[in-house]
């Protein structure tokens, strides 16, 4: 415990140094400024409020803490990208673009204007990094080491992709969209992030082309002026910044869809690695919860404690969420409470009688309507993706 806290006050001062002091709250960023969404106070908040793992580009995850609302504060949302935002003079909606090519009928460039002329649809979804849990897969992997923070559920507001597609004219052979924002890696030679779905999932009524989040604006760090949302999938097919789809017959080439963001179709780990090298794109989060309360090594009074958190199953419901105090011999059941909407997730509850003097470990483990159960540690891949593994907290019960 003390190691995860010297860690998060280490990623909170980098962080500071990254956002503040530098005027009215701007960001340096490749040698231009990215406009911070509030001043300088804010973003000193807001900064308080993550856990910095990479301070540059700026990547950085919730506290657990925070999820014990049904909806996560757009300022206290978890930020990822692999190059950092464009410039705000790039994407202001006065003189952006979205430019809809490929295998259609009619090429389009659209304005934010014209884009509004769409009906508004408004989802609530969970939005998850894929390497959100990496830090606990066992053998360690590379990449950020994200714990339990990097994601979060906001209401989405857009339009939906089928409409803008349709008004394009999907041709027969189409079978993937593709998708490009208007982010770019510094050197040159690194490849861009593109990526594509399968033309079912880009016409399903909820995949939106967003540009609120949470009934605001889109801030920068999240994706303004439109992102992707793509309901119940990882967060790697919900393009920021969004300037070109293309719809195509196969996937997306390039490294970012062919040799990242893949796992296993037979996950079997070895001394020697894995033993099958087929590999299938990171789509469907898999169901998962999280104890936002009491806290990782929080002192609590003999006597009853509750216990909340939140819980989530990609494309379907949560049926049950429970806990355990004996590593899983036995199981408590907790009560779901709040709002049940799909792709959401589901907040739950329960009364636990701490009567052990002791230091104690709490875990937790949901159920989806598919009876699909969290597993208590998650298959091993070589990127660390996925992790829904039990989540736990350990606390000091005294008297």
């Amino acid at each position: 415990m003390k190691e995860s806290s010297e860690r998060t006050i280490v990623s909170r001062r980098q962080g500071l140094r990254t956002i503040l002091g530098l005027g009215a709250g701007l960001l340096v960023h490749r040698g231009g400024f990215l406009a911070w969404s509030a001043d300088q106070d804010t973003a000193r908040d807001e900064a308080n409020q993550l856990t910095v793992r990479v301070a540059r580009p700026f990547d950085a995850e919730t506290p657990v803490r925070e999820f014990t609302s049904f909806l996560t504060p757009t300022h206290h949302f978890f930020v990822r990208s692999h190059f950092g935002p464009p410039s705000p003079e790039m994407i202001g909606e006065s003189q952006w673009k979205l430019h809809v090519g490929g295998a259609i009928e009619r090429s389009n460039v659209f304005t934010m204007k014209s884009l509004r002329q769409f009906e508004p649809v408004t989802i609530t979804a969970v939005l998850q990094c894929s390497g959100n849990g990496r830090a606990y897969h066992r053998p360690r992997v590379p990449g950020v080491q994200w714990e339990r923070g990097a994601v979060g559920n906001a209401q989405w507001t857009g339009v939906r992709l089928r409409d803008v597609l349709q008004a394009a004219g999907v041709r027969a052979e189409a079978r993937h969209v593709m998708f490009q924002g208007a982010d770019r890696p510094v050197v040159t030679a690194v490849p861009l992030f593109v990526r594509s779905i399968p033309l079912k999932k880009a016409l399903h009524p909820d995949t939106l082309l967003a540009y609120e989040m949470n009934g605001r604006p889109l801030p920068l760090l999240h994706g303004a002026p439109l992102r992707v949302i793509t309901p119940g999938w990882m967060a790697e097919s919900c393009i920021k910044w969004l300037t070109h789809i293309e719809v195509r017959e196969d996937e997306a080439s390039g490294y970012f869809m062919q040799t990242a963001y893949r796992v296993p179709v037979k996950s079997e780990h070895t001394d020697t690695g894995v033993t099958d090298n087929e590999t299938a794109p990171v789509e469907v989060m898999p169901v998962k919860s999280l104890i936002a309360s009491p806290e990782n090594g929080q002192s609590l009074k003999v006597g009853p404690v509750t216990i909340q958190g939140v819980a989530w199953a990609g494309e379907t419901r949560i049926a049950k969420v429970e806990i355990s105090v004996d590593e899983g011999n036995t199981w408590q059941p907790t009560h779901l409470v709040g709002d049940d909407r799909l792709y959401a997730w589901r907040q739950w509850r329960c009364l636990w009688q701490a009567t052990v003097q002791d230091t104690c470990t709490i875990v937790c483990r949901a159920t989806d309507e598919c009876g699909d159960v969290q597993p208590a540690a998650s298959s091993w891949n070589p990127s660390g993706f996925l992790w829904n593994g039990w989540d736990r907290v350990t606390v000091h019960v005294h008297p």
